[in-house]
Order: C-alpha cells, then sequence, then structure tokens
C-alpha cells in the first residue's frame, strides 16, 4: 500500500523531488489532484499538458502518426499535437493510467524510463506525473509491476480541512461550508458498486457543483425542486440531510467569532468538542486568508477572548487542539498575524503549549 499524503504533503513533494524522477499519485476522482498539480507548475512559469489516457484509443494518439521521410526513405513518427516544439521544460500530467489501453502502456515505458517517445526526447526538465483511481467501484486495467517501479507512488487522501480552507479561498457557496464543517463525512462517500452505474454519492467535485447551483436557484422557493435538484448530484441520502440543514438553525462561524465575540460566547458554551475543533481550525483559516488593517484590532481582541473563554472553561481537549494548529504552523499566515499583531494571544498559546 502506497503512504498516504495530504494536500500540504503533496505541495512540498512537487516542489523537492528532482524532475528526473516519476511521481505516482493514487487516488478516489474528484479530489483535486490535476489542479493543485496545473496550479503549483503554472505559478512557476511551467505549463503543464494534461494527457487522459484512458480516452485514447490507439498509440498514435500518444507518440504521434508514421510518415515516410522522402529523404531518407525511413518511417518517422510525427510529432502529436501536444509535444513541445520549443525546447523548454514541461509537465506532463499522465491522468487515468490504469484506464490505458495496454499498448498505450508500452509507450508510457518508454516515457517514463528515458523522457522518449518514438525515439523524440522531451525537453530537458522535464517532469512525468501520472495519476490513478484506485477502488472496486472503477473499471481499471492492471499495472506491469515494471511500470509502477518507475514511479514514486503516493496514495493521495487530502483532509477535510484543507477541502473547507479551499472552499473559503474560492467562493463556495457558505450552505455547502457550514454543511460540510458540521457533518465531514459527508464530503466524499464510496459508491456502492451492487446499487448499480447510476448510484449518486458525494465527493468533493459533486459538492462544488451543488454550490454553483444554490448560488444560481436563488429564485427558487419550492424546496422540493431544489431537493430534486441537489440529489441528482450528491444522491437521495446526502441531499436530504443537506436539505434538513437548509431549514435548521446553522452553527457559528468562525469569522462571526472573530467578528464579536461577546454575541457568540452562549451559544460556544452549549458546543461539543467536535464543533469547538471546527471553529478552532476555521479561525486559523480565517486568519490565513488575511486580515485587514482596519479590522486587525477587532479581530485581535475577539481572538483573546476566545482563547481565554477556552482557558477559563478548562476545556483541555480544546485548547490542545488550538494549540496544536501553531505548534505545527499549519497555517503560516495565521502565525504571522499572531506573533506580529496579536502578542497578547501570543502569550495564551505559548502559555497553552507549556501546559500541556
Amino acid at each position: 500500500m502506497a503512504i498516504t499524503i495530504n494536500t500540504g504533503d503533496l505541495k512540498t513533494i512537487l516542489e523537492t523531488t528532482p524532475s528526473t524522477q516519476n511521481i505516482l499519485l493514487v487516488g478516489k476522482h474528484g479530489i483535486g489532484k490535476s489542479e493543485i498539480i496545473t496550479r503549483h507548475f503554472e505559478e512557476k512559469g511551467i505549463p503543464v499538458i494534461a494527457l487522459f489516457l484512458g480516452q485514447m484509443s490507439d498509440p498514435g494518439d500518444l507518440i504521434g502518426l508514421p510518415n515516410k521521410d522522402e529523404t531518407t526513405g525511413k518511417t518517422e513518427f510525427m510529432p502529436p499535437y501536444w509535444f513541445p516544439m520549443d525546447d523548454k521544460p514541461v509537465v506532463l500530467f499522465l491522468d487515468e493510467m490504469n484506464r490505458a489501453r495496454p499498448e498505450i502502456l508500452q509507450s508510457v515505458m518508454d516515457l517514463s524510463l528515458n523522457r522518449k517517445l518514438a525515439g523524440r526526447s522531451l525537453p530537458p526538465g522535464s517532469r512525468v506525473i501520472a495519476a490513478v483511481n484506485d477502488g472496486e467501484e472503477y473499471q481499471l486495467t492492471d499495472l506491469d509491476p515494471a511500470l509502477v517501479s518507475r514511479f514514486n507512488v503516493y496514495f493521495f487522501s487530502p483532509t477535510v480541512g484543507e477541502w473547507l480552507f479551499w472552499a473559503k479561498q474560492n467562493g463556495i457557496d457558505q450552505r455547502v461550508i457550514t454543511f460540510i464543517e458540521e457533518h465531514p463525512d459527508e464530503l466524499e462517500k464510496n459508491v456502492d458498486i451492487n446499487k448499480g452505474t447510476f448510484d449518486k454519492t458525494p465527493d468533493r467535485r459533486a459538492w462544488v457543483r451543488v454550490s454553483g447551483l444554490l448560488q444560481a436557484s436563488n429564485n427558487i422557493t419550492d424546496m422540493n425542486r431544489l431537493a430534486k435538484m441537489i440529489t441528482g448530484v450528491i444522491g437521495a441520502r446526502s441531499a436530504s440531510m443537506f436539505i434538513q440543514s437548509l431549514n435548521q438553525s446553522r452553527m457559528l462561524t468562525a469569522r462571526e467569532v472573530l467578528n464579536d465575540f461577546v454575541a457568540c460566547q452562549q451559544t460556544l458554551s452549549t458546543y461539543t468538542m467536535p464543533q469547538i475543533a471546527i471553529i478552532n481550525e476555521g479561525i486559523y483559516q480565517t486568519l490565513e486568508l488575511g486580515v485587514s488593517k482596519g479590522d486587525s484590532e477587532a479581530v485581535g481582541r475577539n481572538l483573546v477572548r476566545y482563547i481565554k473563554w477556552m482557558l477559563g472553561n478548562g476545556r483541555q481537549e480544546a485548547i490542545a487542539h488550538f494549540a496544536s494548529f501553531f505548534e505545527k504552523a499549519t497555517y503560516p499566515n495565521a502565525n504571522a498575524y499572531i506573533m506580529m499583531d496579536c502578542r497578547e494571544a501570543l502569550q495564551l498559546i505559548n502559555q497553552m503549549i507549556a501546559n500541556l
């Protein structure tokens, strides 16, 4: 079994792995593999070429079509449409590798070992990264052990907290964010292969679509109709839970706690440890996204009140959980804010850590 990594681990791997070594990511669909890889390298000015091997019906789609050289009388392969011709390094992202036909995988063997296709070399410094799905619900091709041995293999499983942080950065509807904060197990569910091909279950990509539906359906007043739309995205069970949550009193957000702790204190006192854990990480995520100069003083004051409230109530598990994010520097921008702009909070957190 491959070692399991989260988003933070993956970014470190992408940053430090030499270009001469290949990376293979194993994981479910819709968890952001291609998005993270594309964003990481394109921010560095390195283009990412995504090839969906499961959609290729012939090796020519990958290596190019044969053509007779009239000068030499020999057959050569014309470069395929995607091949870089400017001699600048690229990242070749081979998606759905274990859905590819065996004859396609034979071409990948040479590519992964020698960075060559039909005798034509990728530009120096180019990388090869592949992704495969894993699970009984997929129709997959077994990979040759000799091919797998040419890759560093990691099972990619981003955490719920990482997805929530991404969702807050990317405009996902707050109703979806709040629901996943309260029901983290609903972020993704395995498909029950005994229920048939069209059985729907939620995944990260599906929740993004739910967010889109909510934001596009503000004029829909018929909740039954909205429920049917959402059921088609995440399945009946999860849709029922989500629609029910829309009609119930919602949980406080970390932003509300940082804006006005006093107004939130009574409600916070009724929360269980899992709910406090959501608030804890939400505070760090909110600070990570940045605090304006105009809000900094009020946010710092409410942060101190929140920490003192935890200390005063003797919530040792909550205190340890809150301190762990600072100690591990999980959210570096949040740590920087606390150290530079909220020294009283820093002293309290150091006190927490010293007493653990």
